[in-house]
């Protein structure tokens, strides 16, 4: 049975370009943050809009509309989610179901709010991409339009780096470059070879 994978990193973590490695190492990796993508581009945008006018244009969620209609209001916010975590559900068992039908070993949940949204329980293992709080900090300070204001706010969302690595089963380090970090995915395919996932376990 499939075994599968959380893969989730603080914003400048490298995971990302992680996500990339297992791709091309042969795992299945399902995108959390391309799921929600296409649903406001289609399934997700009329349903957002009835309930946030003025959220889309031309049928298309404009997350620009949308921010301010929800950012720092939690009531909106339970609103928003109510739309769309149950889509994005329903496409992550798709894809699963997919990765079971195909006999892919492992599957990777590439999920960048896995512990604070509790992504972790649809999960056999975790893994986190981590890197020093100084190397973050260069790479985000690096994006266009990002400020140090911004980046407190969005680290303000996310939990520390240290309590992610803490809760980890496996660690990726990217400060070391991208040939050290596709080893130690190589290294983590190796260590779950021939693992089952829990659906397997339980029967």
């Amino acid at each position: 049975m499939t075994f599968v994978l959380g893969l989730t990193g603080s914003i400048g973590m490298g995971k990302s370009a992680t996500a990339a490695m297992f791709r091309r190492a042969g795992a299945p990796v399902h995108d959390a943050d391309a799921t929600v993508h296409a649903l406001y581009a289609g399934e997700a945008a009329a349903a957002i809009e009835a309930a946030f006018p003025g959220a889309t244009r031309e049928g298309v969620v404009d997350r620009t509309a949308l921010g301010p209609m929800v950012i720092g209001k939690p009531e909106a916010m339970a609103r928003l989610e109510a739309i769309v975590h149950p889509l994005v559900t329903a496409e992550r068992e798709r894809f699963l179901e997919r990765a079971r039908a195909s006999g892919a070993p492992i599957a990777v949940l590439d999920i960048p709010l896995l512990f604070e949204t509790g992504g972790e329980r649809f999960c056999d293992a975790v893994c986190v991409v981590t890197a020093p709080a100084e190397v973050q900090r260069e790479r985000v300070l690096a994006r266009a339009g990002m400020t140090q204001e911004k980046l407190a706010g969005i680290l303000a969302r996310q939990i520390p780096d240290a309590e992610k690595r803490a809760r980890a089963h496996f660690l990726v380090d990217t400060s070391r470059g991208f040939p050290s970090a596709e080893r130690q995915v190589r290294d983590i395919l190796r260590a779950l070879a021939g693992r089952e996932g829990r659906a397997a376990r339980r029967r």
